[in-house]
């Protein structure tokens, strides 16, 4: 191990048991806002209404997804969700056939632009679905992707 690697780890470990014994972290309240029900749903409507406690979407032409139409590697599948809506809360991705449909939830502070990217795990081919919450309500768009046996492109 080369010293200044060692020394970086040591001064980072030290800052970080120095946060959580200030009680600047505190792991069990990010913990207790994780979703739990939501992401152990078994249908669509089930998480949103765990998530956003309503399950009422709205098509918007203001929420765009942008998803390959072939995922060829079901384990890596790259989402994009844009939205031009005004006072977005949250953007979550669902997979419908999923057998956990809720796939990824972000929770956004004000004044941040409506935007995520990130990459998302289909048991199947399905409808992958955006939905934003924004101004209390739920607004979506969906996009349904192929998947591959194998990821062989065939």
């Amino acid at each position: 191990m080369k010293r200044r690697t060692f020394l970086k780890g040591s001064v980072a470990a030290g800052a970080v048991s120095a946060a959580v014994g200030a009680g600047l972290l505190t792991p069990r309240a990010v913990l207790a806002a994780w979703p739990t029900n939501a992401f152990q749903a078994t249908s669509v409507d089930a998480a949103l209404d765990a998530l956003a406690g309503s399950h009422a979407m709205q098509a918007s032409d203001k929420v765009q997804i942008d998803a390959p139409d072939l995922g060829e590697n079901s384990a890596v599948v790259p989402v994009k969700v844009t939205s031009q809506l005004a006072d977005i809360e949250s953007i979550s991705i669902i997979v419908d056939k999923n057998a956990s449909p809720l796939t990824a939830s972000f929770i956004l502070g004000p004044g941040v632009e409506g935007f995520v990217n990130t990459r998302i795990k289909m048991g199947k081919t399905s409808n992958v679905i955006a939905v934003v919450k924004a101004g209390g309500k739920l607004y979506s768009a969906q996009k349904e992707v192929k998947i591959t046996i194998g990821g062989c492109g065939g």
